[in-house]
């Protein structure tokens, strides 16, 4: 499935206990266009500010969809379109997430994906349309000036990268194995 990323706000019912969302709901998210079935559930957490992780994505046969939340700490979470013949290949969106504005971020098959904490000790959970296959696991770099990321880096902060990260391929030097499907990349919001 393709489609578009799409940020989903979902409704918060509080009292003085605290709050209740529903965070996934099959039927309410095939009304927003997103029919993906997620498979796998990931969490991650990333204790340094500044800590990048991405971009990545999975090649096919195992292409992954995601659904991306920050359930503690707040984060600035990336879309990158490297869909071959796409009017927005190389282009970027990105939104805050965090525990506090409990925002979620779709992301189709045919985008990288990536995030740079803010806070410290910042956990972020996603579901996946499809496991996790090592041998299909890509990346590009994150900080690749053709695609021109503006992350917010709080000052004086350097960017903690894992190995993989730091030599992942230029856009450039990139082969994209993901077809345009004719929908062109806008940021829905539900």
């Amino acid at each position: 499935m393709s489609g578009n990323p799409t940020l989903i706000r979902p409704h918060r019912f509080g009292d003085d206990r605290g709050w209740f969302a529903e965070v996934y709901n099959e039927g309410k998210f095939r009304s927003f266009g997103i029919l993906d079935s997620f498979v796998q559930d990931n969490h991650s957490l990333s204790v340094p500010i500044g800590t990048v992780r991405g971009l990545h994505f999975q090649a096919p046969p195992h292409a992954q969809a995601k659904l991306v939340r920050c359930i503690r700490g707040r984060i600035f979470d990336v879309a990158v379109d490297i869909r071959k013949g796409s009017e927005t290949y190389g282009r970027w969106i990105g939104a805050e997430l965090s525990a506090e504005n409990g925002l979620q971020l779709y992301i189709p098959v045919g985008y990288a994906h990536g995030f740079v904490t803010l806070e410290t000790a910042s956990e972020v959970t996603y579901k996946v349309s499809d496991i996790y296959a090592p041998a299909c696991d890509a990346g590009i770099r994150w900080d690749d000036p053709t695609i021109g990321i503006s992350w917010p880096l709080p000052a004086g902060i350097t960017p903690t990268l894992s190995r993989k990260d730091e030599e992942q391929p230029l856009l450039s030097d990139f082969d994209s194995p993901f077809a345009y499907d004719g929908t062109p990349m806008t940021l829905v919001e539900f």
